[in-house]
């Protein structure tokens, strides 16, 4: 029976195996935060890109991505281990929410400062980032005080985020160019995700060392509701794209084109996504998560960038923007591309095997793509092009349901049976 109030309970850990464990109302909430960081980099990177400005566009884009996706994964997996849903648990909850909004109101001087090529300005989203990552040092803290057997791993946690918001910090405050941005950036991100890595590989025959007690089933489901959160800019960017050509020439064909291909691409990269069962693999094997999980941040960062592409189509049906009609499609179909291998590796660490179909459906989708690119090169209207483009993810849909089930059938069945 579920409890009737949010007094504070000991952070003692959660059972790994515990059944039917769901993600909760609060987490659902803390996701939604999300959108507007994902809103904000994907709007910023796609004005850019319209611009012409492709290296700004893409550095701005992938260093938030980062910010944003490992705030959530740092989040996720502690909430997968020590929820315990009292008060204390949901105000810092709370102000970690907050840190995502602050976040995500820094990201236009972020994107700014590096078209302009001058001093790097991340003050704002410095201090969200921060904001967030406190407010988790404190869980971290708590977890360590009241859950003895973990103590030592969670102080090894605390460590690596005290450090790191520092050298954060530093970045934000000192004038620095482009280039040392993007060099203590990097090496601040390896810091950030180096630490959980030592972390949950401490001696467990010491006292306090012993991992995490992470859900498989539960991390897993996290990490899809929040694919589905992403994938939601591809919605917005499909209207976007849709108004763009409504309001040049009412409801004609190319809108209905248009509609289709941003509608079709954003489901066929959802049904790509929930092709891998990620669950269950996790569940057998633990020691291979940190990969999996590292590796999602590019899936996430794809997904959104597919909502970019389509706002840069939108820019370009508008003619409001200074890329051709080559640049828009590949603004669109680069991202497409990355996800489909992203998520192609992701299954491969997942399984540690690798048959000939997925190659075959990866080259197919490459192929795909490169002809949605030469029908923009050769002047076809821009919506073909986009139609083109939503038959990417298809062909992996369609090779798993003639063949590829097949294979992991076999693959759950001889691990099962292992």
């Amino acid at each position: 029976m579920p409890t009737l109030h949010h007094r504070n309970r000991p952070m003692t850990g959660r059972d790994p195996h515990e059944p039917a464990r769901t993600a909760t109302p609060l987490e659902l909430l803390f996701d939604l935060a999300f959108v507007v960081g994902f809103g904000v980099a994907g709007e910023q990177g796609a004005h850019l890109l319209a611009e012409g400005h492709v290296a700004a566009g893409v550095i701005g884009f992938a260093f938030s991505m980062f910010a944003i996706c490992w705030a959530w994964i740092n989040f996720t997996w502690f909430a997968s281990a020590f929820d315990t849903d009292d008060w204390f648990y949901r105000v810092t909850t709370m102000v970690q929410m907050t840190g995502v909004v602050v976040l995500a109101l820094g990201l236009p001087a972020l994107f700014g400062s590096l078209d302009e090529g001058e001093r790097v300005h991340n003050e704002v989203m410095v201090a969200g980032y921060v904001v967030m990552r406190l407010a988790m040092l404190v869980q971290w803290l708590r977890a360590a005080r009241q859950a003895p057997e973990y103590r030592a791993t969670c102080l090894a946690y605390a460590r690596t985020l005290v450090v790191t918001q520092v050298g954060w910090l530093i970045l934000a405050v000192a004038p620095v160019s482009v280039t040392v941005f993007l060099v203590a950036g990097v090496l601040l991100g390896v810091a950030e995700m180096t630490g959980p890595w030592l972390a949950e590989r401490r001696r467990t025959d010491r006292p306090g060392g012993l991992p995490t007690p992470w859900h498989p089933h539960h991390i897993a489901e996290r990490y899809g509701l929040l694919a589905i959160i992403t994938l939601g800019e591809g919605v917005i960017g499909t209207v976007a794209s849709l108004s763009a050509v409504v309001h040049e020439s009412g409801w004609t064909l190319d809108a209905a084109l248009v509609a289709l291909a941003g509608t079709g691409l954003t489901f066929g990269l959802w049904w790509t996504y929930y092709l891998t069962p990620d669950a269950e693999m996790l569940h057998r094997h633990r020691d291979r998560s940190f990969a999996w999980g590292y590796g999602q941040i590019v899936v996430f960062a794809a997904l959104a960038g597919v909502g970019a592409g389509l706002h840069v189509a939108a820019f370009y049906l508008e003619e409001e923007s200074h890329v051709g009609a080559v640049g828009t499609v590949l603004a669109l179909a680069v991202p497409v591309l990355v996800f489909v291998v992203a998520d192609y590796l992701q299954l491969w660490i997942l399984t540690r095997t690798v048959v000939p179909l997925h190659l075959y459906l990866v080259l197919g989708t490459a192929t795909v793509l490169a002809a949605s690119v030469a029908t923009a090169a050769a002047g076809l209207p821009m919506p073909w092009a986009l139609l083109l483009v939503m038959l990417a993810p298809v062909v992996s849909v369609v090779g798993y349901e003639l063949r590829g089930h097949e294979h992991m059938a076999r693959l759950l069945g001889q691990e099962k049976g292992a």
